[in-house]
């Protein structure tokens, strides 16, 4: 520091934390110039601008550009400033809220991968499970030679349409009545559901029983057979939808035929 209180480029870029080329920079666009300059042409920095660099580097934080910043510099005043504030906090408010539905995201990926660590493959259980939210879709509509791949489109629509923000990322899984799982109709799902959070439904609370296979998507006829037989056999009844899920998918398996598919049943004894 100078007798005068003044700090070199270098000393003031260490202090400001930033890097010598960046105050070069500031100058050279108008953003941040030195306090004075000395016949050796050596900039020189007060200590006062170390908080109009503190600023500078925090409304770039905010996602403010340099030429965003130099225009609130060069025409400041409170209005301007609150104008301009209220502009950032909105944006930041819209990435916290694209974070946080990516997060959750996240979290429901990982979730199902763990869920599946150590299969039993082809081995009906039966266990207790907790509620999950999700979201539900319509009934589906086979009528006039519609297929799954017409109702699933439909799913997709009628969800794209509601009054509220979803997150249409999850992976999407089939429920069964057990009426259509009796009469062999494995390829055309009751409905369409996927896990999320904020659902407004809940797939219930309860005893269910589970059974799991590695197999591709459809490959799941042995697996009903093998449910409804254990079912059957064991004094058990289906008391609600059947649901059909894979848990290890596209998304984190490379070999088709190495997905991971889990088909719950919820049940109770038999009086």
């Amino acid at each position: 520091m100078t007798e005068n209180g003044l700090f070199s480029i270098s000393e003031f870029a260490k202090y400001a934390r930033t890097t010598r080329d960046t105050l070069l920079h500031y100058d050279r666009i108008g953003l941040l110039s030195p306090s004075s300059r000395r016949e050796n042409n050596y900039r020189y920095y007060s200590a006062n601008q170390l908080l109009t660099i503190s600023v500078i580097r925090s409304l770039q934080q905010l996602g403010m550009s340099l030429e965003e910043i130099k225009e609130l510099k060069n025409r400041r005043t409170p209005e301007l400033t609150e104008e301009m504030l209220e502009k950032q906090i909105v944006e930041i408010d819209e990435r916290i809220e694209e974070w946080t539905r990516a997060r959750k995201l996240l979290y429901t990926l990982r979730k199902m991968i763990r869920s599946v660590k150590d299969i039993d493959e082809n081995t009906v259980t039966v266990c207790s499970m907790p509620a999950e939210a999700i979201i539900l879709g319509d009934l589906n509509d086979y009528s006039n030679d519609r297929m799954f791949y017409d109702a699933f489109l439909d799913f997709y629509h009628n969800m794209s349409n509601l009054n509220y923000k979803l997150d249409l990322n999850y992976p999407v899984w089939a429920i069964h009545s057990e009426e259509s799982i009796r009469q062999g109709k494995l390829y055309e799902p009751d409905r369409f559901f996927f896990y999320n959070p904020d659902g407004h439904d809940k797939k219930p609370a309860g005893l269910y029983a589970v059974s799991c296979k590695h197999g591709g998507y459809g490959d799941t006829r042995d697996l009903y057979e093998n449910l409804v037989k254990y079912i059957d056999d064991n004094n058990y009844e289906i008391c609600g939808y059947i649901y059909e899920e894979y848990p290890l998918n596209e998304t984190c398996v490379a070999d088709y035929n190495n997905y991971v598919l889990r088909i719950m049943a919820p049940v109770r004894e038999k009086a």
